[in-house]
């Protein structure tokens, strides 16, 4: 009986065992599958994450190809060749700074910049004939490929100084390249030389100091005698003057040194100062502005930057612009597609109001809500460096 029992035991013991031993394997079975369930999972991130890396490696290389075609296709805008140029410049004001700022604003436009394959020799006659005549034999001397000349004074000095070479000139802000003997009646160059012209709109100069001014008779002009562009100008004034019931009271210096006296006569006899593109006048501005200011009379200017500075209005030029204009026309002279002696002369299209409110509230003036309105750019304050 025992042993029958013992054996009953021993047998449901291995029994026990034997379930137990499935059971443990059973674990190991799916132990064994959430392990490789984890590692396939882990494969395929793996496998996603080198897919998005490749992705990402060629969408960079695409990145830097397109870059790299951008980069190709701006260089290729600049010209190949290598320039050396002159700038001579008459005097030192605000309007023919910026006619020299955007000549070079007009070459780089046509691929031509300073730094990359433009050499720019820049030189500032101080409102000097015998030094611009110096700097443009300088630059003939240097072998240039273009002369550069800004004011009227140091455009006729470059054409006379390059006359007989190979060296084109190309001049901005003369205001009368005919009286200035650089083209002829027909606006065609008298020899290799061409460029842009600051012709005063002296019709609507003198209808804008009308409507400012109805009861004004009297228009004062300081003028430098050796400069042909103010001299031309003049003849311009005085012969519309009386169309709008002016008449014109003019006033000749020699040099700057002048100025001072000239100003303080002028102011006692005239309702109004008229400045022109003079370079000498326009370099001492401030001296007649003074003068005016203490009269109480108005000065009016030519250009944007004389009334920055205090003229109370301006049917005036953008000189900025004007240099642009410059720049394109010598672009073409220095990149092959024309020739200086082929090329007319250029006017700027239109002039605009320019208005200080300042500088008439300085003199007590009154200016119409019209004429503020209609103008161009106002400025409320008065700017002098």
């Amino acid at each position: 009986m025992k042993k029958k029992m013992l054996a009953t035991l021993l047998t449901a013991s291995m029994i026990m065992t034997v379930f137990t031993g499935c059971g443990d394997n059973k674990k190991s079975a799916e132990d064994g599958a959430v392990e490789a369930t984890s590692e396939a999972t882990e494969a395929e991130s793996t496998e996603a994450e080198a897919e998005d890396s490749a992705e990402a490696e060629e969408s960079q290389e695409a990145e830097s190809s397109e870059e790299a075609e951008s980069t190709d296709d701006a260089t290729a805008e600049v010209s190949d060749e290598e320039y050396t140029i002159g700038i001579s410049q008459f005097a030192e004001h605000g309007s023919l700074d910026n006619c020299r700022e955007g000549f070079l604003e007009g070459l780089a436009n046509n691929g031509i910049v300073e730094g990359e394959n433009l050499t720019v020799h820049f030189q500032n006659a101080q409102a000097d004939t015998a030094t611009a005549s110096q700097i443009s034999d300088a630059f003939v001397a240097d072998g240039v490929d273009l002369i550069c000349a800004i004011a009227t004074p140091s455009a006729m000095s470059a054409y006379n100084s390059a006359m007989g070479t190979k060296v084109p000139v190309i001049f901005s802000a003369v205001s009368d390249p005919v009286a200035a003997e650089l083209a002829d009646e027909d606006g065609k160059p008298v020899g290799n030389v061409t460029g842009t012209s600051d012709a005063l709109a002296v019709t609507e100069q003198l209808q804008m100091i009308r409507d400012m001014l109805p009861d004004a008779t009297k228009i004062g002009i300081l003028y430098t005698t050796s400069e042909t562009n103010s001299e031309s100008t003049i003849a311009q004034y005085k012969e519309h003057a009386a169309d709008y019931g002016f008449e014109i009271v003019e006033s000749g210096i020699n040099t700057l040194a002048d100025l001072d006296m000239a100003a303080a006569d002028l102011v006692s006899k005239v309702d109004c100062i008229n400045n022109l593109t003079d370079n000498t006048v326009v370099s001492g501005l401030q001296t007649v502005l003074s003068h005016a200011n203490e009269q109480g009379i108005p000065v009016f200017g030519s250009e944007v930057e004389q009334v920055k500075v205090g003229c109370v209005a301006a049917m005036g030029l953008d000189y900025k612009q004007l240099g642009i204009q410059t720049g394109d026309m010598a672009a073409k002279v220095l990149l092959g597609e024309a020739e200086a002696s082929e090329m007319n002369f250029e006017v700027i299209d239109q002039p605009s109001l320019y208005v200080n409110t300042a500088a008439a509230e300085k003199i007590g003036m009154t200016l119409d809500e019209s004429v503020v309105s209609g103008a161009a750019e106002v400025y409320d304050e008065i700017t002098v460096d």
